[in-house]
């Protein structure tokens, strides 16, 4: 639990400025949304400054946003009321998710997965994605992968990646840098069921649904 509180505070600590470089919705996210059917409820998991909630506004009839940083989640409440889309803000952690059983139709859960800095984290975070997942659901699920250029291993590892504020000072980030046979592996392990996935600019997606 202390490692993952250290998560929280590194995102609380850099919020506004990565906020900031994280303008665009990622093509992959587009594309997944586009081929999915509209919803009641989307959920963005790991919200961030909530660019890919935004694009989920247009196929559900309500978003929630969850976070387990404040500062992240003020950075998309301040781009929802200046694009003027209804998100419902949640702080939370992504293993144990403060949602009911079945209620989410479609959910984008990318680029926050490698965050939680433990196996049985990882995995206890995609089986909440399974359990919140309606029977017909659909998610998109990314982690960073040793297929990145920056990367020379062939099995997955642990890692900090410095992120630059401003001034200059520096802040480690924790990722867990997946190789693409492990990711397969814990989506395998969890209860949900792989429907596609690929490699793209240096990240695995997958495309699942709840493992019936």
């Amino acid at each position: 639990m202390e490692r993952r509180a250290d998560v929280r505070d590194t995102y609380d600590r850099i919020a506004t400025h990565f906020a900031a470089t994280r303008e665009y919705a990622w093509p992959e996210v587009e594309s997944f949304l586009e081929s999915v059917p509209h919803g009641v409820v989307g959920l963005d998991l790991g919200c961030g400054n909530c660019r890919h909630a935004e694009g989920l506004a247009d196929r559900v009839d309500r978003v929630v946003g969850l976070d387990v940083s404040r500062g992240l989640l003020e950075t998309g409440r301040e781009r929802a009321h200046d694009r003027t889309f209804d998100v419902d803000l949640v702080q939370g952690d992504a293993a144990t998710l403060p949602l009911r059983d079945g209620v989410v139709d479609v959910a984008v859960y990318v680029a926050t997965l490698h965050h939680l800095p433990s196996r049985p984290a990882r995995l206890a975070s995609l089986d909440e994605l399974a359990r919140v997942l309606a029977p017909d659901g659909r998610a998109l699920v990314s982690a960073w992968s040793t297929a990145h250029d920056r990367f020379d291993a062939d099995a997955g590892f642990d890692t900090t990646i410095e992120w630059t504020l401003p001034d200059g000072e520096t802040v480690d980030r924790f990722y867990h840098i997946y190789d693409p046979d492990e990711f397969e592996t814990d989506l395998e392990d969890s209860g949900l069921e792989i429907l596609e996935w690929e490699l793209s600019s240096g990240n695995c997606y997958a495309t699942v649904t709840v493992d019936r």
